[in-house]
């Protein structure tokens, strides 16, 4: 593109402790109280913390059930500083770890039955059209704003997007820039393995306390470097990065009223709620934004508080030179993501 891609997505979610493997959340545990000189823990959202009889501040807890991040007065009262998980990558806010490769297997299943702040999805890297064996659709067009109407407004079946193909070749329909696809071929190959075609790897995401919400923000967002196919570019022209793949992150959340979901970014992003199109933001473009409040679009989304609904959110990072990933949100998710079969092809 001829602007500086800056593919923001940030992930903010409040009161979030992740049951992996189940649809349902994890009991809170009571927070524990510090004995004399050591820091009582935090308490649980929506759970106080007991007090430590002359420690500092407790740690950071994060809570299922509760509205918001709670601190024990331990002492002090303060709360302790998030702390990434090991082997994590730090970014702006939070940080990614990249799993294992996993080609035309299935991904190895999340172990343990709580994930903390850490979220886990897939990550596929491709190359660029520019390339001995690259994608047509990567590296290969441009936009100076988001090409809404790409997919269809209801998720597949599988939990896969779909592809309305309105912007296979220039200046068809909505398409004000042009051609954004290729094939609907091509276009599932963004959320499915292809041989040869693209390389999947399991990447764990994790959320930082903001306030009073979590985020999840990279404004370098390269976690396939010097994996995959490998970097692609010159250093010199700060382009020697592991550009061109996608990201697919498919979770539960439990909605109670007063949610909000916004990604800030660039270059495709596609969030569904209750398997149905909530942020559209296709096709190549610097970066903007796309924020929904739940509770003024729950009679689209077809959701009612108290009750537990998918959240899919398919990305794509397509062109240099930089990357960016970003989402905020209070939503109270349930699970530590979700691994969705793909298409054989």
């Amino acid at each position: 593109m001829a602007t500086l891609r800056t593919g923001a997505l940030g992930l903010i979610a409040s009161a979030v402790l992740i049951a992996c493997g189940s649809d349902d959340p994890a009991p809170a545990p009571q927070a524990a109280g510090g004995d004399s000189g050591n820091p009582g823990v935090g308490g649980i959202a929506g759970v106080s913390g007991s007090s430590g009889s002359s420690g500092s501040g407790g740690t950071v807890s994060i809570g299922i059930d509760g509205g918001g991040v709670g601190g024990g007065s331990a002492g002090s009262g303060a709360q302790g500083p998030y702390v990434l998980p090991e082997g994590f990558t730090k970014t702006d806010l939070g940080g990614y770890k990249l799993g294992d490769p996993f080609n035309a297997d299935a991904p190895p299943p999340i172990q343990g039955n709580a994930c903390g702040t850490t979220i886990a999805g897939v990550v596929r890297d491709f190359k660029g059209a520019n390339e001995v064996g690259g994608h047509p659709d990567f590296e290969a067009f441009d936009g100076k704003g988001p090409t809404v109407g790409m997919v269809p407004v209801d998720l597949l079946a599988n939990s896969k997007p779909g592809y309305t193909g309105i912007c296979e070749a220039t200046q068809l329909g909505p398409c004000k820039y042009q051609q954004q696809t290729t094939s609907a071929a091509n276009f599932s190959q963004w959320y499915n393995y292809a041989p040869d075609v693209n390389k999947p790897y399991v990447l764990y995401l994790s959320l930082e306390p903001n306030v009073d919400v979590f985020t999840f923000q990279s404004d370098f967002f390269f976690p396939l470097d010097n994996a995959g196919w490998g970097n692609f570019g010159k250093a010199q022209d700060k382009k020697e990065h592991n550009f061109n793949f996608t990201t697919e992150i498919h979770t539960q959340f439990k909605y109670n009223g007063g949610e909000k979901f916004t990604f800030i970014g660039d270059d495709d992003v596609w969030v569904f709620i209750n398997k149905r199109l909530a942020v559209d933001l296709g096709g190549l473009h610097p970066p903007e934004t796309g924020s929904i409040l739940l509770d003024e679009s729950a009679a689209t989304l077809g959701i009612t508080p108290g009750n537990t609904y998918a959240l899919d959110l398919f990305h794509a990072e397509r062109h240099t030179n930089a990357s960016h990933f970003r989402v905020d949100t209070n939503l109270q998710f349930t699970n530590c993501g979700t691994f969705v079969p793909d298409i054989p092809r």
